[in-house]
């Protein structure tokens, strides 16, 4: 199996990395949505991360800031569900009082950020299983 990179989100985040694999030609990362988030669908959530074996990084990719999206809430249970040797980490905002940056030119740079962060190198807080 190829894929050496899972991305997991959820909601309209996933067709910008839909479309960021397409334009990189990337048959090494598969994309997981996850739209149900309580209860958390371990058992489905589990047998997706279990098709790809090779997969080394883990990344949860969120457009809210690091505070307000999903991040803190499902990094345990995706983390429950990991293989051995795979490792977490997060690609999104920085964590922010407000959900918004408020100039549209900022928030297009930092929506080309986190896009490029899910497929670039794991940094920062990095979960290991």
């Amino acid at each position: 199996d190829k894929v050496k990179r899972v991305i997991c989100c959820s909601g309209k985040v996933y067709y910008d990395l839909v479309k960021k694999r397409e334009e990189r030609e990337s048959d090494d990362v598969a994309i997981l949505r996850v739209e149900q988030l309580y209860p958390f669908p371990h058992k489905v959530f589990g047998a997706e991360l279990r098709k790809y074996p090779n997969a080394t990084d883990i990344v949860w990719c969120q457009d809210e800031p690091q505070n307000q999206g999903a991040w803190f809430f499902v990094q345990h249970y995706i983390h429950e569900n990991m293989l051995d040797g795979q490792k977490l980490g997060y690609a999104g905002r920085a964590a922010s009082a407000s959900p918004a940056v408020g100039y549209s030119h900022l928030h297009q740079e930092q929506q080309k950020n986190l896009i490029d962060a899910a497929f670039g190198k794991l940094r920062g807080y990095i979960l290991t299983k």
